[in-house]
């Protein structure tokens, strides 16, 4: 199973819609507060060239933003 971590922070509104996402699609996620987690936000920038949340890491694969039809196609979800 893939690892899957999602960057955010308190206060985004589309880290919020695609927490839901991912619970109503049954997908274990670990949930990074990258204004607390200054390693992981630093992480996120080099990967992506983004500071923007949210950040969505499938392994090493990074989706900036709540791209649904690709996270879907990427976890081989239902839509």
């Amino acid at each position: 199973m893939a690892k899957i971590r999602l960057f955010t922070t308190p206060v985004c509104p589309y880290c919020m819609t695609l927490k839901r996402f991912l619970k109503e699609k049954n997908v274990e996620f670990e949930e990074i507060d990258v204004t607390e987690d200054l390693e992981a936000q630093d992480e996120m920038i080099k990967k992506t060239d983004q500071s923007t949340v949210p950040v969505l890491a499938i392994d090493e694969e990074f989706i900036v933003g709540f791209d649904r039809k690709v996270i879907v196609e990427k976890l081989g979800l239902e839509d």
